[in-house]
């Protein structure tokens, strides 16, 4: 059975924010993401399924947007502020390491019960994220499905809580907001914000254990961690698809 932190390890409450960015700073930072997106949709086309260029479009349109809008968050902390590890708590302690793992199992669980109820709610057909969607009955060369791989389990997380829970939460405590109001906030955003409407009830669900992870330790490297562990059955469900050992 996985049990929680020790209280004694709980966050404190969140220190004066001193940066001069705040939630305009996460507004611009996901218009880059989307704006990235459309012009990468209009410059690579669309492309047939099974086509050698659509492997292009899944890779490209898929990592670059969110790599350029978590290169901008950084640089506005650079810019506005004190930098990444100042001012989006950015560490990776042992306790990080271990909430985060804890919170992540635990998510990992709740989530997977969840995905079974939505899915039959809304329909197996209906029930494919967007990346799914994109995979689905396509075979990748290796390469290609390692790199989907690794962005889905250990990038894709990483950048999203940089934007998520490290500049929007961060925006947000500057607000002078409670810590469970900020929990709150930033899980419904995460949520709404990957615009997959039949999903996010689901991502409002997936979202909740790794913003706990935030909020108990009051450090980011214990979210990005818990987000890991719950995208790693997602990724090997992506990378066997791609690879055609599993059918969608």
């Amino acid at each position: 059975m996985v049990s929680l932190p020790d209280a004694a390890s709980a966050a404190p409450p969140p220190p004066a924010r001193d940066h001069r960015w705040g939630f305009g700073a996460f507004l611009a930072v996901y218009a880059v993401f989307v704006m990235s997106a459309v012009v990468i949709g209009v410059l690579i086309g669309n492309p047939r399924p099974g086509a050698e260029d659509s492997i292009t479009v899944i890779l490209v349109g898929t990592i670059v947007p969110t790599l350029l809008a978590t290169g901008t968050a950084l640089l506005v902390t650079k810019l506005r502020g004190n930098g990444p590890r100042a001012d989006l708590r950015w560490s990776f302690r042992r306790d990080d390491l271990r909430a985060g793992f804890k919170f992540g199992v635990i998510g990992l669980v709740v989530t997977t019960a969840a995905a079974a109820v939505w899915t039959r709610v809304v329909g197996e057909d209906n029930a494919t994220s967007s990346l799914g969607s994109l995979v689905d009955d396509q075979r990748m060369p290796v390469i290609a499905a390692v790199t989907l791989f690794l962005y889905v389990w250990l990038v894709g997380p990483l950048c999203e809580e940089i934007i998520y829970r490290g500049l929007l939460w961060g925006a947000l405590e500057r607000l002078h907001w409670g810590r469970w109001a900020v929990f709150g906030l930033t899980t419904v955003i995460f949520a709404i914000s990957h615009l997959e409407p039949l999903r996010t009830s689901l991502l409002l669900v997936i979202g909740i254990p790794i913003g706990l992870a935030r909020l108990w330790t009051g450090r980011l490297g214990a979210s990005i961690v818990a987000h890991q562990v719950n995208n790693f059955l997602p990724a090997l469900a992506v990378l066997l698809i791609s690879l055609g050992v599993m059918t969608p």
